[in-house]
């Protein structure tokens, strides 16, 4: 052969990808092959990928090959990636070519900061990574390499290692790759049987060229069969509600149930129960009960918005310490330290107050002080279960009080003003306007201001009403997606010149 094998391994960080590229190297020699490998150092919080580049020139006793030392666009023979988005960073950055590539990648998503921060659904598209990674490579290979990584009881890069060398675009052996992991020691049984799992994925038939869905497909489909009858309110929702809402409804009554207690998961079936009268008064069951059922969905998460007595119940739930065990991998007996950073801010715990002593603290509310609390440790454990224990308390606090009346103002909106009869789709229109009002604290300040705006100034204002249905539409759509749109950073400061100072010895 006159040139190396190119192989390009983009990881997150703890996912192994450096011993990924040892692996490969030590693969290399055992089988007699001059290798090489160099590795670019990722930026935080996802904004860039870690990539491992190796060569490997297969053929033995030949002359010493000069390599490259960084990969080039169209030069890759073999792209690996241990997330989905990483795959789709690949693409764009052309190192995967319909001629030469071998595409190897993991179709389950660990979500960017850049996704987390919008106020809206941040996440990229990934079923266009999906669709356009046959068309892109010459030979795809995608799988969910993370849930056969949790069955193995190992990290993702041994289910990678083991789908790449079944990919066939590997010029070296099973016997090789496994003995370079037997070579490794800690862990080697355990990286073995992740191994042995991801080739097995790879090397079938069903793998070659094929894309195959995420793990959030499934969970969706999931999501849209009907649930057991596991709550008091049950029979209540299959006798006032029709089927299409039953999957829906049953999600968010014990969501609410978990969030505070049945009876306000009671008052969440009452308010349906008013906006499927005016849904079907619109002739909303020709169209599946669209506006019912949007209105469900944001309803159950404004009815249970995150504030610190919810954040407390979470971060001190058995299911959360037993999934950060999962997550480092701790064996019985071993201690895990858990250290939780909080910064909460005098006007969220004026939320959790009543209205009159909210109203005090939130006159001197400052930017917060930042804490750093072990929740694994007596005391810190015990702090957090105090703020939890708050949550029969709630509901005279003043959030609550405040969320409760502007959720009535909203479905108000439907129900009183008869935009359903309308026209259908100004009645979603108003009804989508709820994803405003989201998270606490200054964020929960924002945006509610803008959802009271709308509603002020569009949705009950006699003008903008009397001007007609189609223009109301467009004009609350807009001032919804500008309150939505996230306000772009601002620009960095122009390069000044400054004179360079020499300093001599003597």
């Amino acid at each position: 052969m006159t040139r190396p094998i190119t192989i390009l391994v983009a990881a997150l960080g703890g996912e192994g990808g450096g011993v990924l590229a040892d692996w490969l190297i030590e693969a290399a020699l055992h089988e007699g092959f001059p290798a090489q490998k160099t590795s670019i150092p990722g930026v935080s919080q996802r904004t860039g990928a870690t990539t491992y580049y190796v060569e490997i020139y297969p053929e033995k006793g030949a002359r010493p090959p000069v390599m490259a030392l960084v990969p080039s666009p169209g030069g890759i023979d073999l792209m690996a990636a241990s997330e989905l988005v990483e795959a789709g960073r690949a693409m764009q950055n052309a190192f995967i070519t319909a001629g030469r590539t071998t595409l190897v990648a993991s179709t389950h998503r660990i979500y960017a900061t850049s996704e987390k921060m919008l106020p809206t659904d941040g996440r990229y598209d990934a079923q266009k990574i999906l669709e356009a990674a046959p068309k892109v490579a010459q030979k795809a290979v995608l799988f969910d390499m993370s849930r056969l990584a949790q069955e193995a009881g190992t990290v993702i890069n041994a289910v990678l290692f083991g789908a790449m060398a079944g990919s066939g675009a590997l010029p070296l052996s099973r016997e090789a790759c496994e003995a370079a992991i037997r070579g490794a020691g800690k862990g080697a049984e355990a990286s073995l049987r992740g191994f042995a799992a991801g080739y097995a994925e790879a090397a079938g038939p069903a793998s070659v060229g094929a894309a195959y869905p995420p793990r959030s497909a499934a969970a969706n489909i999931a999501a849209n069969t009907p649930l057991p009858h596991t709550h008091p309110q049950s029979d209540r929702i299959r006798r006032e509600f029709p089927l299409p809402l039953h999957a829906l409804l049953d999600e968010a009554v014990a969501r609410l149930a978990d969030y505070q207690d049945p009876a306000y998961a009671a008052l969440y079936l009452d308010r349906m129960r008013g906006v499927l009268a005016v849904d079907r008064e619109a002739g909303g069951e020709a169209g599946g009960w669209q506006l019912a059922q949007e209105t469900a969905r944001l309803l159950a998460l404004w009815m249970s918005y995150e504030d610190v007595i919810r954040v407390a119940d979470l971060k001190t739930r058995a299911s959360r310490f037993a999934r950060v065990r999962r997550e480092a991998a701790a064996k019985d007996g071993q201690i895990v330290v858990v250290t939780d950073y909080l910064k909460p801010s005098a006007s969220e715990i004026a939320d959790i107050l009543p209205p009159a002593w909210a109203a005090r603290l939130r006159k001197n509310a400052g930017a917060g002080r930042a804490v750093k609390l072990r929740t694994s440790d007596v005391s810190g454990f015990l702090a957090m279960r105090l703020m939890a224990a708050l949550k029969p308390l709630r509901r005279r606090s003043s959030r609550f009080l405040e969320e409760q009346a502007l959720i009535e103002r909203w479905l108000g909106a439907l129900k009183r003003l008869g935009f359903a009869a309308l026209d259908a789709e100004l009645a979603l229109e108003i009804v989508h306007c709820a994803r405003l009002v989201r998270g606490y604290g200054e964020t929960w300040r924002k945006s509610r201001a803008a959802f009271v705006k709308i509603l002020d100034e569009l949705v009950e204002n006699e003008q903008a009403v009397a001007k007609g249905a189609d223009a109301l539409k467009l004009a609350i759509r807009s001032a919804r997606n500008a309150a939505l749109v996230y306000e772009e950073a601002k620009p960095a400061p122009a390069v000044k010149a400054k004179p360079v100072i020499w300093m001599k010895q003597g």
